[in-house]
């Protein structure tokens, strides 16, 4: 009967999709109109191509947003390394970006297509893959179905589940089961994601640990950095990066509550650029001197905030102080990659809410490089406790970077992993030459 349901679920998700396939394009206007879409690829999200594909074995590659992208370029690497190529699909402009900017001509991008029949279909019948590497814990049903009607392996890499995401499945366990038992192999970040695909029907699953501990450093600018190094002076820094809705506020108030005793600099860098506008209204609204990197604004000794608002240069903003508060962590839940600034050479502060990264924070709270705070207040006492102490700044950074290199390994399990799959790939390419174009 549960596995009826299951029929049933995916059957009506495919109906519907297709049925509402024809209006897909008003959601995605709504998206482009926000700066979430690229107007002038929009034909790729219905599956149609914009490039040509790369004779020989191709391995499709999908990664979300920027986190994953960043995640899997490492492996990307390694794949493209063995003679195989590669097609990326990533679901925002951002990401677009990052991938152009770390991998260039080495992919093929496109952008992912809508999970309905139409678009899913269309697009394997064009870039007919050999294999599918999905990041993180991106499951899109009618996707891995479609993979798994057309017999292509699809493996899970980086794999985690946040709390609600895993209650979300347990509430549908036979849907679950439909879902996941297509997948080839799982390979999860940790011991407590492994478990959690297992017992949503995943079968074979491994460990491998974060990709992300085995990227390199952010890239960024030397010559911008040095610039803002001189503008900056002795003027002590902190950041708060990858802030969501009430955290720039929050950075603010620490501000204005600290600058008048060190002559302080607060760098703060929103997760979503797009808001910038309205978070450099805001802080100008609390009497605070905003200068903004897109329009190259000198950093004078007034100014108050240097508000980040490009893509791609976290290794920038982060090379500039050795204290990073990293958000969505005070007002919104999950927590981001907490990894950049620790291997930066940042002490790492954060709100309570980062369950998305709990290992993660674990081992470097464990070390001593991370710590927790519960509110503006604390944040304002941290900030304030570490850029007076050099010492124990230095103690967290040093732990930080031991942390990371504790913790690297994962690109290699996860290579290992992917070998079965891989192996024959490299073996057809190098019997089928492949030509560009």
């Amino acid at each position: 009967m549960s596995s009826l349901r299951a029929r049933l679920a995916l059957s009506s998700y495919r109906w519907i999709g297709t049925a509402i396939y024809p209006l897909a394009w008003s959601y995605l206007a709504i998206r482009a109109a926000k700066g979430k879409e690229d107007p002038a690829r929009r034909r790729e999200r219905y599956g149609h191509a914009s490039a040509p594909r790369p004779q020989g074995p191709l391995v499709w590659f999908h990664a979300a947003s920027v986190g994953e992208t960043v995640a899997v370029t490492p492996l990307i690497k390694e794949i493209r390394r063995r003679g195989i190529s590669v097609v990326l699909t990533t679901g925002t402009t951002t990401s677009a970006r990052v991938a152009a900017e770390r991998l260039g001509s080495a992919v093929v991008h496109q952008y992912v297509p809508l999970d309905c029949k139409p678009a899913v279909s269309r697009f394997l019948d064009y870039w007919e893959p050999d294999l599918a590497i999905i990041a993180e814990s991106e499951i899109w049903p009618m996707t891995i179905v479609e993979l798994g009607s057309r017999h292509i392996p699809q493996v899970l890499v980086n794999g985690r589940l946040s709390d609600r995401t895993f209650a979300r499945w347990k509430k549908r366990p036979s849907l679950a089961e439909a879902l996941f038992e297509n997948l080839a192999l799982v390979i999860a970040q940790s011991e407590v994601d492994a478990e959690r695909f297992r017992t949503l029907g995943a079968l074979p699953v491994m460990v491998s640990g974060n990709l992300k501990v085995d990227t390199d450093a952010p890239p960024h600018d030397p010559k911008a950095l040095k610039e803002y190094r001189q503008q900056i002076g002795a003027r002590k820094t902190w950041a708060a990066i990858s802030t969501f809705d009430g955290e720039e506020d929050a950075a603010a108030t620490v501000h204005r509550a600290l600058k008048d005793r060190s002559g302080l600099l607060t760098i703060i860098v929103p997760r979503h650029p797009e808001r910038c506008d309205a978070v450099e209204t805001a802080l100008i609204a609390r009497r605070l001197k905003v200068a903004r990197r897109t329009r190259n604004d000198p950093l004078t000794p007034d100014v108050d905030i240097f508000l980040g608002d490009t893509i791609g240069e976290m290794g920038l903003y982060l090379r500039l102080t050795e204290v990073a508060f990293v958000g969505r962590s005070l007002f919104a839940e999950g927590g981001q990659n907490p990894l950049e600034p620790a291997m930066l050479g940042c002490a790492v502060l954060s709100g309570g809410n980062v369950q998305n990264f709990r290992e993660t924070y674990q081992m470097l709270a464990k070390n001593g490089s991370a710590k927790i705070v519960r509110d503006v207040e604390m944040l304002a006492k941290g900030v304030n406790y570490l850029l007076g102490n050099d010492d124990m700044r230095r103690s967290m950074i040093d732990a930080g970077l031991e942390s990371v290199q504790q913790m690297r390994g994962a690109l290699t399990a996860t290579i290992k992993g992917l070998e079965p799959y891989i192996n024959p790939l490299v073996v057809k390419a190098r019997l089928e030459p492949r030509m560009e174009g």
